[in-house]
Parts: structure tokens; sequence; C-alpha cells
């Protein structure tokens, strides 16, 4: 790698070197003011720009979820941007409490036009802007310091004698490339131009200081914010904004340190779409802050239906494990991870406060944003036990015996492995069927009659025909007294766990039955399912006893010993992600 050949920041532009930082201690405490910029800066980065119905579809949504200043354009950068925000104007389709932005460059001639654009508007923010940076002030602009400062404040007085005294439009301003520009030039032109638009508490003036092309770590980003919000002249009548962008990928991290280093605004997209890495990422900038318990202002209660109209209008897919948004980010497939979410789902039901929210690895409820539980947990050759007893549970009613999950993790894991593809719920039923519930007449043993009756106090004889005999064994419950009748039909069994449960309330639910069984040195569990207790018992054995006798046959039977060591390590198939 040609590493010599780039700068680090240091080298490129000087630094402030602060005294005492203030925006390490801090905590975020409120959200900022937020600002979509997907109808412009997002729109350019675009391969297909957005025709007039996908704008219009994107700023309703973004309306709809809350977003109070919303930057709808770029009028002097072609006819399309220019008539959206005239469609906007004339068929009055900005609320009350919404106030939009438009876009333009330090040119006397795209300034009149932006201005034509939002004739008739009651509230707008004109946003002008110049790159500032010593390499685009030599390279693209061919101007030195004192000559670009004037360019910038004759494009502010125009702007201004334009505007006029119009109470419902605001000004604002970008130094481009500001983290690339010398902090004092930057702090000079900000203060004349804040100056000029005579910047006031009752009709401030917004300093937009965009991360163009991210070059340092987020905390140098911290520094130059800190450094302009602690020197502003007019700091008063200031809103302080930022626009980072994610070349570095750390385009989040630039915009929650430079909120705490003083800025009041944040501009970004939607999922994150700008040109080159992208704009910082809006969804997850607010979700965090939502995740930290801070309410972010915005609606992001139905996320599925947002991504669904931004890949829309945008015509990119937001990647599956894109933070908050993504398909499968609230999903595990890893076996630890599915006992541990499994886990604090159980302590949630068994009464743990509902409004506190601890669940391992959610760090929010998905039903927050508009999801349910239904794919938390989804099953490939990476999960365990936890995962799978998850699923049959919330899915099909099924409470497996810890140990009996170990088992059937087993029989998912080899599934998987063969076929290397993820086992869907559904999946799960078929296997769980047929390699249990199926096996009370499928093998060795089949009951063709049965019947059992009580012959004393606790005591029950159990008579069944295997093969056309008739047998009768006699014990202490109908299992004992099953045991002792295929002890007779030569099969010796004993019945080492039991558990029963109803799948679901009422007088005709099913029961399903879970039995380990012994049969010589082979264990295995058996399970049944039906409207009768006992039935579902006697199928539970039969299925146990079957599957010890085939296991025994292919010399794959587990022995008792073997059986308690994987009940004690299959907490999951695989180490934490």
């Amino acid at each position: 790698m040609r590493s010599h050949r780039y700068r680090p920041a240091h080298e490129r532009v000087a630094l402030p070197e602060p005294a005492e930082r203030l925006w390490p201690t801090r905590r975020l405490e409120a959200a900022p003011l937020w600002v979509p910029v997907d109808l412009r800066d997002g729109n350019q980065a675009l391969a297909e720009p957005m025709d007039p119905g996908r704008k219009r579809r994107f700023f309703d949504l973004l309306v709809a979820m809350g977003f109070k200043e919303i930057e709808i354009g770029y009028p002097s950068a072609s006819e399309t941007d220019f008539a959206f925000v005239r469609h906007l104007v004339e068929h009055d389709a900005v609320p009350a409490d919404v106030t939009p932005v438009v876009f333009t460059p330090a040119r006397r001639d795209l300034i009149e036009r932006t201005v034509a654009s939002i004739e008739g508007m009651p509230r707008a923010v004109v946003h002008l802007y110049t790159a500032t940076a010593p390499t685009w002030r030599n390279v693209v602009l061919g101007r030195d310091r004192g000559e670009l400062r004037a360019l910038i404040l004759d494009a502010a007085d125009h702007l201004a004698r334009l505007v006029g005294d119009r109470p419902g439009v605001r000004l604002q301003f970008s130094p481009e490339t500001f983290n690339l520009t010398e902090i004092d030039y930057a702090l000079e032109i900000c203060d004349a131009v804040s100056e000029r638009w005579d910047a006031a508490p009752e009709r401030p003036v917004t300093l937009n200081l965009p991360a163009t092309v991210e070059i340092a770590t987020p905390n140098v980003y911290a520094d130059q914010i800190e450094y302009m919000h602690l020197n502003l002249a007019r700091r008063d009548g200031v809103i302080l904004s930022v626009h980072p962008h994610n070349d570095r990928g750390t385009g989040v991290a630039c915009a929650e340190l430079a909120m705490l280093a003083g800025a009041q605004r944040v501009e970004g997209c939607l999922f994150g779409n700008g040109e080159r890495t992208g704009n910082v990422d809006l969804v997850t900038l607010a979700l965090n802050l939502h995740a930290q318990g801070v309410d972010p202002m915005i609606d992001f209660s139905d996320i599925d239906e947002i991504r669904a109209t931004v890949e829309h209008c945008n015509r990119i897919r937001v990647h599956e494990r894109h933070p908050y948004g993504g398909d499968l980010v609230y999903t595990a497939f890893s076996g630890t991870h599915q006992d541990a979410i499994k886990k604090g789902f159980e302590r949630r039901a068994a009464g743990a406060d509902p409004e506190r929210w601890d669940v391992p690895y959610l760090p929010i409820d998905p039903k927050d944003v508009g999801r349910d539980y239904e794919a938390v947990i989804r099953v490939n050759s990476q999960s365990g036990k936890g995962g799978i007893a998850y699923l049959l549970k919330a899915d099909h009613g099924l409470d497996l015996p810890r140990p009996m999950q170990a088992e059937f993790s087993r029989i998912v894991q080899r599934h998987t492995d063969a076929t290397g593809e993820e086992a869907t719920s559904k999946d799960l039923w078929e296997l769980f069927r047929a390699a249990y519930l199926d096996r009370h007449e499928d093998g060795p043993v089949r009951l063709s009659d049965w019947r059992t009756e009580s012959t004393g106090p606790g005591f029950h004889a159990f008579t069944c025909a295997i093969d056309g005999r008739e047998h009768t064994g006699s014990g202490l419950g109908p299992l004992d007294a099953l045991a002792a009748a295929l002890s007779r039909a030569g099969v010796e069994l004993d019945v080492l766990h039991y558990v029963e449960h109803a799948v679901e309330p009422g007088q005709r639910a099913h029961a399903v039955a879970y039995a380990q069984v012994k049969v010589g040195d082979a264990v295995c569990w058996g399970a049944g399912r039906d409207t009768s207790v006992l039935t579902a018992s006697v199928h539970a054995v039969l299925s146990g006893v079957n599957r010890a006798l085939t296991a025994r046959t292919a010399g794959t039977a587990p022995s008792a010993s073997s059986a308690r060591t994987a009940e004690g390590t299959a907490e999951g198939a695989t180490p934490n992600g």
C-alpha cells in the first residue's frame, strides 16, 4: 500500500488545541433539530435522480415522521428541482409547522433563481454555501483567502437584499469543507456572514459546518465544532449546525460528538444515502438516542414502511444489517445469543418490569419500530438449543424439557449441515414431528390396541396388543403399567423423566407429553400429542422406546452418561458472535 502519498489531518489543516475540552464529559440528553437532506444532497447522489412523484412521496414521508425543517431541493441546479419547489408552494403542501430549506451556491444568478423558487412560501430557509478549504480555494476557485471572503460577503449581501424583511424567511451559510478549512479563517468567515445578516435570537442565522470529506477521527471534528461554539461572535443569534459525511465510516460518531461539542442541528439522510460513502444516517442517530432513553422526537414506529419508501424513492436497497432498519438486525442465528434472548423473554413473561427493556442482544424492543418477535430467532447450522426451543414454543406451543432441547438441537444441526440452509419454523415442526411425534407408530414396537384401568388406590393395569399377541402389566400409574406390559413382550425399559403440558388453553386443548426412556444402555426422548393426556403420555413412551431401539440397532444410541454430558454442554452451538 502506497500510504506515504497521503498526509494525516494535522499536516493538511491547522487544528485547534483547546486548553480544556468540555465535550468529553457531556451527555446527550435531548434531540437536536433534525434536517433531512434526502431531497437535495441525497438526490444528487442517485444514479437516477428522483422524478417529481418520488420526490413528493419522500417529502410526505418526512412530514409524517415529524421532521420540522426539510431541505427540499437545489432549485438552480435543474428544472425538476425548481418545479418541485413550486409544486409545494402552489399545492399548499407544506404544513404550518414545517420549514422548507432551499440550497444555492454563492453566485448572484443562482441566488436569484433560488429566491424566485420560494415566492409565495410563507416560511423558508435559504441555504448559501461556498467551499473554503485551501485545496478548493487553490484548485477549484482560484482565489486566496481575502478574495474568497469578498465573494462570500457579496453573495450574502445580495441574498439579504432579495429576501428583504420577509418575516418567514431565514438564512443559512455553510463554509463547505469546513473540517479542512483553517479554523481561524472559518471563524472569520462565519462571523462576517452572521454580522451581515444581523444574526439575533429573534431571527437566528444557521451556520452549518460540514465534514464534507472526512479526514480525521471524530474527536478532531468535535474539537473544531467546540472551538466554533465557544468563539462565535453572535452565538446567541446562531443555530449551530453540522453536516457530516461518512468517508471514513465515522459519520454517526462525528455527529454525536459534534452534538456534545455544541451543535444544535444535524443535517443528514435517512439510512445514510449521499455522495461517495454517504451523508450521516439520521435513522441510526435518532434511534441511538432512543436506545439511551432520549426521545428523538421523530416517529420510527413503522421502520419497514419508512425503509420501503426510501428504497422506492432512491432505488437503492437498505442493507440487511443496517442498524435498526435492516431485515436481520433483530435476528439471532448464534446459539449462545439465542439462548440469552430466550431467557430474556422468559424473564419478561415471568413478571419483569414491562416499562424497562432488558433483553440480551436486543438494544431496543423490536416492537418500538413496528417489528414483531417472529424473526428475532432464526435457525441455521450456527444455532443452538435455546433458539430452537424458543421457536417451537412461540410458534407451536411445545415447551421442551432442557435435556430434550439438547437432543433435538443435534437433529436440527444435522439437517442444517446437510442442506446448508436456514431451518424455518415450519421446518422445525416437521423435523420434530418426524423425529418424535410419529414414532409411536413408526418403529419396532407398535400397539394395535391398548387400554388401561385402575385396579386399586394408585395402581393401574395396562393391556396392549403387539404383533397380534396381548400383554398385560400392572404398576403405580398407567406408565409404570405400560412399562410392565412391554417387559412381558420382551422390551425392558425405564421411564427416566416425564413432563406434560397443554398446548393451548381450553377443555379441548391438545396436550403434549415428553418421556425420556432407557432401553438397555440407550437413552432417548420421545413425545406424544393428543387431546387426551393419557394418550399423549403413552405415545411419548412408545416414541422414546422406538427411537432407542432404532438407535441401538444403528449403533448410534446415546448412553445415560453421554445424555447427561450433552445436557450440560449444549447451551449453544457457537461461541458469542
